[in-house]
């Protein structure tokens, strides 16, 4: 599969599980829930997008790794910055699965993804 195209249904998929893992690690959100899964699922097509076009251009799976947990944590720090209803915030079970999910998207896009074919005129 091509590494574009890894990355983005990889990033949505792993950023919709990791919007749906918010009911457990923080139960008081259950009303916004789907708010949540929606912006993770952008936030993982976003990730998986940024990190695809990466691979596409840099064959190194340790730099796939480091771009795949910046880039993710990155988003999941300036989602994390914004206070919860009650004026707090979500450090670690934001910032924790967010980097994760960039982790996993930037080995897969590097391990598993293929350079799209060169079509010849």
């Amino acid at each position: 599969m091509n590494k574009l195209l890894l990355g983005l249904i990889l990033g949505g998929v792993l950023g919709a599980i990791d919007g749906y893992g918010a009911k457990f690690s923080a139960p008081e959100v259950a009303p916004q829930l789907m708010g949540i899964i929606i912006g993770s699922t952008f936030k993982g097509l976003l990730v998986g997008a940024l990190v695809g076009w990466y691979a596409l251009k840099v064959h190194s799976v340790a730099k796939g790794l480091l771009v795949g947990l910046a880039v993710s944590a990155f988003l999941a720090f300036l989602v994390a910055a914004m206070p919860n209803p009650d004026g707090g915030h979500y450090w670690l079970e934001i910032i924790l699965p967010g980097s994760i999910v960039g982790l996993i998207v930037g080995y897969a896009t590097q391990k598993f993804g293929r350079q799209p074919s060169r079509m010849k005129a």
